[in-house]
């Protein structure tokens, strides 16, 4: 099955402000990322603030070019087509949510207008079809027709992130990514906005990216899960797999720091300094906060490793036992 999109050993470097007066620091932002999503398929992106969560969602939409590595849409590579030809494949085929409802839509623009620009960019139908594309998009997020002449500040949060949803599937694309869309709203209005990207992905069959720090809702909203850190993919887990049988020491930290009430486990801490995107460590870049590194860890990068179950790979020299209980691994002391 031919992937949706497909990123292979790209790089995203960045120029800080920082830094003497003829050479300023870089910000290696993505590091040698590979990640291929299948049609239909749900991949969770997690990792903390800085990993390169959303520059990796820039990357996979065309938003951001690496420095190297390819970029294929569509079994096509983004960056070696033409401009025209490629925001055209882009914007038909990708749609995006953003984090933040309020900012990523035009307060000037009514609700009608702001579901209707796409059709009209890329010269989808008649007037009339275009019409009657709104009044389909508002009527699958959800949302009553007369807020078709609403603006953005008279619409709340959930309402807001129910436009953007419905924006970024105006154009019936194969990829939607999916960038923290909760964080800004309410906890209430939260599981509404992830129930319905769920219902869409099952009733459109889309391929859908979904960034997030929150990690039980990745798990639960994943097929697959990208575990991320300092630039670099570390893990890639099936999602049913990722709380007790991930073998990244850096994953099972994370998802150790979840509550939960059946099978209650505590966090294991990360002692050590938190390494700078701007000068990372040699090797691997999570020994400086690791239990387990050793000078191995800080001699090389380890490649990826397969698991015992199809899918499921690491980078790390001293994985975790995939028959390992997470609450082990709490109780050593970084």
């Amino acid at each position: 099955m031919t992937a949706v999109v497909e990123v292979r050993d790209a790089h995203v470097v960045h120029r800080a402000r920082s830094g003497g007066l003829f050479r300023r620091d870089r910000v290696y932002a993505l590091t040698g990322a590979g990640l291929s999503v299948a049609p239909g398929e749900t991949v969770g992106v997690v990792g903390e603030s800085g990993c390169g969560k959303s520059t990796l969602a820039k990357v996979l939409v065309g938003i951001e070019r690496p420095v190297s590595g390819t970029v294929a849409f569509r079994g096509r590579d983004l960056w070696a087509m033409p401009a025209a030809e490629r925001r055209t494949l882009v914007g038909a085929g990708t749609g995006m949510v953003f984090q933040d409802p309020s900012t990523a839509l035009n307060r000037r623009l009514t609700v009608r207008r702001i579901l209707r620009d796409p059709l009209d960019v890329h010269r989808r139908g008649t007037r009339a079809e275009r019409e009657d594309r709104v009044r389909e998009l508002m009527a699958l997020v959800g949302l009553p027709r007369p807020l078709a002449d609403a603006l953005p500040g008279q619409l709340s949060g959930g309402q807001r992130q129910r436009v953007a949803i419905a924006r970024a599937l105006a154009l019936d694309p194969d990829l939607v990514v999916a960038d923290e869309p909760t964080s800004a709203l309410d906890v209430s209005v939260r599981a509404q906005i992830l129930n319905l990207l769920l219902d869409l992905k099952e009733r459109l069959g889309l391929a859908l990216v979904f960034v997030s720090h929150d990690i039980q809702t990745v798990r639960r909203m994943s097929d697959r899960v990208i575990t991320m850190y300092l630039g670099r993919i570390v893990e890639e887990t099936p999602a049913g797999r990722v709380t007790d049988a991930a073998r990244h020491p850096y994953t099972r930290a994370l998802f150790s720091a979840t509550p939960g009430l059946l099978d209650p486990v505590d966090p294991i801490p990360l002692g050590g300094p938190v390494p700078s995107a701007t000068r990372p460590p040699s090797g691997c870049p999570f020994r400086t906060r690791c239990w387990q590194a050793d000078e191995v860890c800080a001699a090389s990068m380890p490649d990826f490793s397969a698991a015992s179950r199809p899918g499921h790979r690491y980078r790390c020299h001293h994985p975790v036992q995939e028959d390992q209980p997470t609450r082990d691994p709490a109780r050593q002391e970084p």
